[in-house]
């Protein structure tokens, strides 16, 4: 690993941090995983990946996407409940085929999403369906009866 590539790594460690809690910067890029980047061509990290699987990509906004793999890391290493909303077996099929989550069906959501958040989207049993970004708040998601509660960007049956 260069020193350019170790300096890049840490400082998108920080920002997953920043964007996702104390923890998700480690979870999302552990170091001693198979870690690649993809650059632009001004040499800004644009994709992440580790042990081949896209975790992340970095927006020109310096925030991340997630991929599924990285929302499967995230959910499984941060407690299961940061940037989690839950919705119930109406929504399964659907959001694991990447379509997207509506506020009538979500059942309980982290109460620190806000719209616009990276958020996973998981099962009333507790399996990861997908990945995307939150419309509305949490408090809207659960109190609004119509409406997109979750773009899901990819869906856990699509990776």
């Amino acid at each position: 690993m260069t020193e350019g590539h170790a300096t890049d790594l840490d400082d998108l460690r920080v920002v997953a941090d920043y964007q996702f809690g104390a923890g998700a910067g480690d979870a999302l890029f552990p170091a001693d995983a198979d870690i690649e980047l993809s650059r632009s061509r001004s040499g800004r990290p644009r994709q992440v990946y580790v042990e081949g699987d896209r975790v992340t990509s970095y927006g020109t906004d310096g925030r991340f996407t997630l991929g599924v793999a990285g929302g499967r890391r995230l959910y499984d290493d941060l407690g299961g409940d940061a940037y989690v909303v839950r919705v119930g077996d109406e929504s399964v099929p659907f959001v694991r085929d990447g379509k997207n989550a509506f506020a009538k069906f979500v059942t309980d959501a982290d109460p620190a999403v806000r719209s616009g958040d990276e958020v996973c989207v998981v099962g009333p049993d507790g399996d990861l369906l997908g990945v995307g970004r939150a419309e509305l708040s949490a408090d809207a998601m659960l109190d609004f009866e119509a409406g997109m509660a979750v773009r899901v960007r990819e869906g856990a049956d699509e990776e």
